[in-house]
């Protein structure tokens, strides 16, 4: 089969799926494909054709994922051009030569909808959830919304901070809380604010991000994440960082946390957890595969924070893990989501 990873683009989680879509492309090629790996912002970056792209090799670089988020100016700058387009030149015709397009993006432009809605009106195949509900799993306001009610979710409340009104949220605030963008992954942006101090430097940090903000009550417990595949709930996985919380650095950091898959927890447990997760993926909408967090408290109980349409694939990532704990090792995993996405795209999914 011809396939197209792409992957990179121009989030701030493009290092993320750089890993993530040279670990896929290198497992398809393994498995016998004709696999591309092409960099959703660069594009042909200059080249005459993208033939070479099915034979050229992967950088060992682009595996590992740097402690830092990119700066994306400097990303940006290296294009060379004055387009505005987050989508770089030969893409869309490089997509509608494959047999399909694995979707290895992450963040903004590729988990939101707006790569699906295009490859669909181009009649192209891809992997993962459709437009709609991958533009809904995107926004964590919007989904806690529509979920709420089905599965226990921390009560949260958006809004758009800015240095207008900074201080009255200062003083309103119940402490402790998490403040997160609406529209982000990896953790990028996460803060918990456990006093005044730490609140205050995460909604500075708001208003210098922009956009809308969730202010969400911090639940003490064990994170716990479960992925979806095929319409059913995989094994859970318990995430223990070493140092702080799940955020950048200890998500792709090896070492950085330690993971315990299956999750040691009571049956009952894992069967409330799975059962939110299968919950959340099909009120919202969603197709293939997809990856829900979790905070399960003391006594057992979930409460759901967001869902991931296009979970990462890099070497410390989770889904992965999880598969694993079935059988399904990191080659077949990336078969069975191509297989099932195609059938997905056929029905309509």
């Amino acid at each position: 089969m011809k396939i197209l990873v792409l992957a990179g683009g121009l989030s701030p989680e493009r290092n993320v799926s750089l890993s993530s879509g040279a670990m896929v492309c290198e497992a398809l090629r393994k498995r016998g494909h004709q696999a591309a790996l092409m960099d959703l912002f660069y594009g042909l970056d200059g080249a005459a054709s993208g033939r070479g792209l099915y034979v050229a090799p992967i950088p060992d670089s682009f595996k590992q994922v740097a402690r830092e988020a990119p700066d994306l100016e400097k990303v940006r700058a290296r294009r060379g051009d004055e387009d505005p387009s987050v989508i770089g030149p030969g893409v869309f015709e490089m997509c509608r030569e494959a047999d399909v397009v694995f979707l290895a993006l992450h963040g903004a432009c590729g988990e939101d909808g707006r790569i699906q809605a295009a490859l669909d009106l181009l009649g192209v195949p891809y992997t993962g959830s459709g437009s709609l509900g991958s533009a809904v799993a995107m926004d964590k306001d919007l989904t806690k919304r529509l979920v709420a009610g089905k599965v226990n979710t921390p009560k949260w409340e958006t809004v758009t901070v800015t240095e207008e009104n900074l201080e009255e949220l200062m003083g309103r605030i119940k402490l402790p809380v998490v403040v997160k963008p609406t529209d982000s992954g990896s953790s990028i942006g996460v803060y918990i604010a456990k006093n005044r101090a730490e609140l205050k430097s995460a909604l500075e940090n708001a208003v210098k991000v922009g956009g809308r903000t969730i202010i969400e009550e911090y639940v003490q417990g064990r994170e716990i994440q479960v992925a979806v595949l095929d319409g059913k709930a995989l094994p859970s996985i318990e995430i223990i960082p070493r140092e702080g919380f799940y955020d950048y650095a200890n998500k792709y950091q090896p070492g950085a946390t330690h993971e315990v898959c299956p999750a040691r927890i009571p049956d009952a447990w894992e069967k409330a957890v799975g059962d939110a997760a299968l919950t959340v993926f099909e009120t919202i909408g969603l197709a293939v595969y997809a990856r829900a967090d979790f905070i399960v408290t003391s006594d057992g109980t979930p409460y759901f924070l967001e869902i991931n349409t296009l979970p990462g694939m890099t070497p410390t990532s989770l889904v992965p893990q999880e598969a694993d704990a079935v059988g399904i090792d990191y080659g077949n995993l990336c078969d069975t989501i191509i297989q099932r996405s195609l059938e997905a795209r056929k029905e309509g999914l």
